[in-house]
C-alpha cells in the first residue's frame, strides 16, 4: 500500500471522484436494466414458422434458418415440420439465441472499468513529485489485478458473454448479410467498443474485457517464468490473425463455400465459458488450450484470433491516450522492451509505423531509469519536476 499512502491529495481527489463517478456510471445502467422491458419465455414448437419464431429470439428469418442448419434462403412461412427441423433442434436454436440476449448494465460497467484504468494510467499510477529512483512503486499491480477480476466476475459470468468486444465486430459483419433486423444498431454496437479503444489505446481490450482479463491473470501467474520470457514473433502471430479474419468474411459472405452464413468465430468463441454453454466440443477446447497456454503466452487468444483484437489494433493509431516516449531522455536501455510481454515496446522505439498490439498493461511505465516514459494525451509527453530525475 505504499503507493496508495504516497499519493499527493490531488491524486486522492482523482481516485475518490473517479470511484464516485464509476459508482454513479454503474448506478445509473442498474436503473436502465430494471427498467428494460424481458418479454417472458416463448414456447415454441416446430410446428411454427420461422417467420413466427424469428422476431421473437430477436434475429431474421435467414440468421434463424442458419441456427438450424437450413439454407439462408429456406421458406420463412412453412411449418418447421416440413423444413425436417424437430422439436429437439429448435429447443437447442432457442436456447442459443436466448443467450445472445445483452445486458443494458454490461455497458455501463465497461465505461466504468475504462474511465477507472485511464485515469490510473494517466493520472494515479505515479505519485506526484515521485523521482524516478522510486520507480519501482510506480504503477502497482494490484490495482489492475483488482480490476481484471472485477471484470470477469461482473462482466464475464454475473452479467453473461452478451455483449462483448469479439460478439459486436462479428454481429457487424452479420447484419451485412442480413442476420439481423438492424444493421445501424450493430454498427452502435460496434462503434461502442471502437469509441472505448480509441479514447484509451485498447482500454476495452487491456482492463475490461472478460476473456481478456482471465488471460491477463493466468498469465499473471508466478509460474513459468522462464516460458513468458520468450515472445511470439508479432508478425507471425499477425498474419495468423489476418488470415483468419479474411477467411471469416470471405465464408460469411458466400464468396468461398458458396453459402453466405458460416461464421468461423462460432465454433472458437471462448465467451461462451461466461454463459456455461458450450455447444460445440471446439468452444471447450478453445477455452481450454488458450487459458492453459496463457499459463505462459500473452493472451494467445487476442494475439491469434480475436477479430476486435485485430482491428483495435488498426484503432491504436488514432487512439487519444497511450504510451509516449521521450526521444531525448531515451537511452535505448531496453528495460521497456524486456518488460512489455508482446513486441509493442521494440515496435515503438524502432520507429515501426505497426507495432505489435500495447493491451495498456503499464508493465513499461515502472522500469525506465530516465524517465523517458509515460503514459497520456497525444502530443504531451511528461517530464520529471527539475532538480528530480
Amino acid at each position: 500500500m505504499g503507493w496508495l499512502t504516497s499519493l499527493s491529495r490531488r491524486q486522492l481527489l482523482w481516485l475518490a471522484l473517479v470511484s464516485v463517478i464509476g459508482l454513479a456510471i454503474v448506478a445509473v445502467g442498474m436503473v436502465r436494466e430494471k427498467a428494460t422491458v424481458h418479454r417472458p419465455p416463448v414456447a415454441f414448437t416446430a410446428a411454427m414458422t420461422m417467420k413466427q419464431i424469428a422476431p421473437q429470439l430477436g434475429v431474421t428469418g435467414k440468421s434463424l434458418a442458419r441456427e438450424l442448419g437450413l439454407p439462408l434462403d429456406a421458406p420463412k412461412n412453412e411449418p418447421l415440420t416440413a423444413l425436417g427441423v424437430t422439436e429437439d433442434q429448435l429447443d437447442d436454436v432457442a436456447h442459443h439465441l436466448a443467450g445472445h440476449r445483452e445486458s443494458t448494465l454490461k455497458y455501463y460497467v465497461f465505461v466504468a472499468l475504462v474511465l477507472f484504468g485511464l485515469v490510473f494510467l494517466v493520472r494515479l499510477g505515479r505519485p506526484d513529485d515521485s523521482p524516478a529512483g522510486e520507480r519501482g512503486m510506480w504503477y502497482p499491480r494490484w490495482p489492475y489485478i483488482a480490476v481484471l477480476s472485477l471484470s470477469v466476475a461482473l462482466c464475464g459470468f454475473a452479467l453473461g458473454k452478451s455483449p462483448n468486444p469479439m460478439e459486436g465486430t462479428v454481429k457487424l459483419f452479420k447484419s451485412f448479410i442480413g442476420l439481423y433486423p438492424s444493421v445501424a444498431e450493430k454498427v452502435v454496437l460496434f462503434l461502442f467498443f471502437a469509441a472505448l479503444a480509441v479514447i484509451g489505446n485498447k482500454l476495452i481490450c487491456g482492463w475490461a474485457c472478460p476473456f481478456g482479463a482471465l488471460q491477463e491473470l493466468a498469465f499473471s501467474l508466478p509460474i513459468l517464468r522462464k516460458l513468458k520470457r520468450h515472445k511470439i514473433p508479432f508478425a507471425a502471430s499477425n498474419t495468423v490473425r489476418c488470415a483468419l479474419f479474411i477467411v471469416v468474411l470471405l465464408l460469411l459472405f458466400g464468396i468461398i463455400g458458396g453459402q453466405k452464413g458460416l461464421v468461423l468465430y462460432h465454433f472458437v468463441n471462448p465467451f461462451n465459458l461466461f454463459n456455461l454453454d458450450f455447444e460445440s466440443a471446439s468452444i471447450g477446447i478453445t477455452v481450454f488450450v488458450t487459458l492453459a497456454l496463457s499459463l505462459g503466452t500473452y493472451r494467445p487468444f487476442c494475439q491469434f484470433i480475436c477479430p476486435f483484437g485485430l482491428l483495435s489494433w488498426l484503432l491504436e493509431r488514432i487512439s487519444l491516450f497511450r504510451v509516449r516516449i521521450d526521444r531525448e531522455r531515451c537511452t535505448n536501455c531496453g528495460a521497456c522492451i524486456r518488460a512489455c510481454p508482446l513486441q509493442a515496446s521494440s515496435g515503438r522505439l524502432a520507429g515501426k509505423l505497426l507495432p505489435a498490439d500495447c493491451f495498456s498493461c503499464a508493465r513499461c511505465l515502472r522500469v525506465c531509469s530516465e524517465d523517458a516514459i509515460a503514459y497520456g494525451l497525444v502530443g504531451r509527453m511528461h517530464r520529471a519536476p527539475v532538480g528530480k530525475p
